[in-house]
């Protein structure tokens, strides 16, 4: 994947703690270093969203993600696979390597393989998973479009990425990925 200016400038701020809003699948969405748990603290305090809640983890690749996921049945790692890249989230047993401010109280962690071209790059750029949520107000609808999140992020020290989503009427599907329940529609 090319790296382009603007996603040199996005790892920039990434690896000083920063946030970073962009295009996903469905939304736009809001990042930061899953591993700096300031940087998270940020973007849970921007949203005003409860840590305990989780968050995502979006990838380039499935080995990016790896480190993190427990093992689960060859069967079931298959169908996950299938669905990747792409616009599906799924829970897997999280492995000790994921810290509590992105498991929440949960002992899993959700993560995606994105095929939105600029999360993509980002992820792969960055050489590791990104937190990803949505860029919204915790309980209220997400931004489509950058005129929305400089509405709703008005004072807020973000880097905003221009870009299209990905089309989808709705926030990704999540799964779990031992079960196959649907845990989102």
């Amino acid at each position: 994947m090319e790296t382009t200016p603007v996603i040199t400038k996005a790892i920039g701020a990434l690896k000083q703690g920063k946030l970073i809003a962009y295009p996903t699948e469905a939304v736009y969405g809001l990042g930061c270093d899953p591993f700096n748990e300031s940087a998270v603290q940020a973007l849970l305090n921007l949203k005003q969203r409860a840590v305990s809640k989780g968050v995502i983890l979006i990838a380039a690749s499935i080995e990016q993600l790896t480190p993190y996921l427990a093992p689960i049945s060859e069967l079931r790692m298959q169908a996950v696979c299938n669905t990747w890249p792409g616009p599906v989230t799924w829970i897997f047993p999280a492995t000790h390597q994921v810290p509590p401010w992105i498991s929440g109280k949960h002992h899993t962690v959700a993560v995606r393989v994105t095929a939105h071209p600029i999360a993509r790059a980002l992820c792969a750029a960055f050489g590791q998973p990104l937190l990803s949520t949505s860029a919204n107000l915790a309980g209220h609808p997400p931004a489509r479009d950058t005129q929305t999140l400089r509405q709703l992020f008005t004072e807020a020290d973000l880097l905003m990425i221009d870009g299209e989503t990905g089309g989808l009427d709705r926030p990704t599907p999540i799964y779990d990925a031992v079960t196959a329940e649907i845990i989102r529609a």
